[in-house]
Parts: structure tokens; sequence; C-alpha cells
């Protein structure tokens, strides 16, 4: 039996193009559980938002969080609902944003 293919949010792929220009930060969470990892490391380096940090559980699993002005909140969430982060608007494409101008007469 074929398995159907999974629909593609396009809310969620645009906030993924949004989250690309976002500055990364990659580290490993050692024997913390990895939202505390990634914490430690906001604490440590004093990251200001936006950013997203990339936190290795183990070889095989990668946790992904994004840090705000609000607080840190998991990636897929945040591709979810970009349109809730101020933050993100900066990054959005211009022709998205544009509106039309109507000449004045």
């Amino acid at each position: 039996m074929a398995r159907r293919r999974k629909r593609k949010s396009r809310r969620r792929q645009e906030g993924r193009k949004i989250l690309e220009h976002v500055p990364q930060y990659n580290i490993e969470s050692g024997e913390d559980k990895p939202v505390t990892a990634a914490r430690k490391y906001i604490q440590a380096t004093g990251i200001a938002p936006p950013a997203l940090l990339l936190v290795k559980r183990n070889e095989h699993t990668t946790d992904r969080y994004f840090w705000a002005e609000k607080g840190l909140f998991g990636a897929q969430y945040v591709e979810e609902n970009h349109f809730l982060f101020p933050s993100l608007r900066l990054f959005e494409s211009p022709l998205e944003t544009a509106t039309v101008a109507v000449p004045v007469r």
C-alpha cells in the first residue's frame, strides 16, 4: 500500500525561510538537558535576540531553539507562528511586506 505524502504547510515553509537569515549557534548539551544547555549558553555568552540555537543532544539528535526578546521557544513553533515575533519582521523579504503605492493627483 502506497504511503501518502505529508502536506507541507506554506506558513511553516515561510517561517523556515525567515529563520535561515537569523544568526545560528551550534552547541553540545553535555550532561544538561538541551533546553538547559541552551539557556546556560545564552547566559554565558550574552547572545542578543533573535538567534537560533542548535543543541546537539547525541550523534543522531539535534534540538532547535529560537532565542527571542520574549524568551526561548522551540524552532518549530516559531516557524509556524513567525508573525508573532516582531524581531523576525526585519528578516522578511521586502516583496512580502511591500504595499501597493497609489499615485496621488
